[in-house]
């Protein structure tokens, strides 16, 4: 994901970059509610972890002139103040989800998590890369006109680079969407399960769709290798 986080306190949004960087997102800071506005105005961010208490515009108005304005990335309130009527208030001017300070770091990942999976929608009827075919809603997948068969962690990586076919995913992308951050990146879990789908929907046709960026991850070729 790509992530704008707009918090005052220097040190904290410097803590929530750092970490959200080894969980392998892409990271933009902004100290004021102004800035932060124009960044989420402008950037294709996938997800806003916004505070309440800003400088200038404050969290609430800067989500607020964004849902006036037809921005609907997801956002991520951020406050000091636990108190309902300050919840409330946050919800109805179009967040998301609200997290009081202080929080544990854990659990604003597994908030952001959840929130991307809601605002991708649901999956295509089919999605196709040359003769390779995944029915998402069947979860089956076909090579031309032989069907393979994949176990769920093979299907769920299959799809996620289907879906993104010609761009790079990063191990730390894969293991967010498809493991939710629940294995540790420094196993060779994901190179494994990746060798396997090769042996499945590449090697026996002759093909070479799945493609290693070496120290960077794996992509998929859009015209299915």
């Amino acid at each position: 994901m790509r992530v704008l986080v707009v918090e005052d306190e220097r040190r904290l949004a410097d803590l929530l970059a750092q970490g959200l960087r080894e969980a392998g997102h892409l990271v933009d800071i902004r100290h004021t509610g102004t800035a932060g506005l124009l960044a989420a105005a402008t950037g294709p961010y996938d997800a806003v972890v916004l505070d309440v208490m800003l400088p200038g515009l404050d969290g609430t108005q800067v989500c607020r002139t964004l849902r006036e304005h037809g921005n609907h990335v997801p956002v991520l309130m951020l406050t000091a103040r636990g108190d309902v009527p300050d919840r409330v208030a946050g919800l109805d001017a179009g967040a998301d989800d609200y997290l009081t300070k202080p929080f544990s770091f854990d659990e604003l990942l597994a908030r952001l998590r959840a929130l991307h999976r809601r605002s991708a929608g649901p999956p295509p009827s089919e999605v196709r890369a040359g003769d390779l075919l995944l029915d998402p809603a069947r979860r089956r997948v076909f090579r031309g006109e032989t069907e393979i068969d994949l176990s769920a962690r093979e299907f769920d990586i299959l799809a996620l680079l289907m879906i993104r076919a010609g761009q790079c995913l990063t191990r730390y992308q894969i293991l967010d969407e498809v493991w939710d951050g629940e294995t540790d990146i420094r196993s060779n879990v994901i190179d494994v399960h990746v060798a396997t789908l090769r042996a499945k929907v590449d090697k026996p046709f002759g093909r070479h769709a799945i493609e290693t960026l070496r120290g960077v991850g794996y992509r998929l070729r859009s015209d299915g290798g």
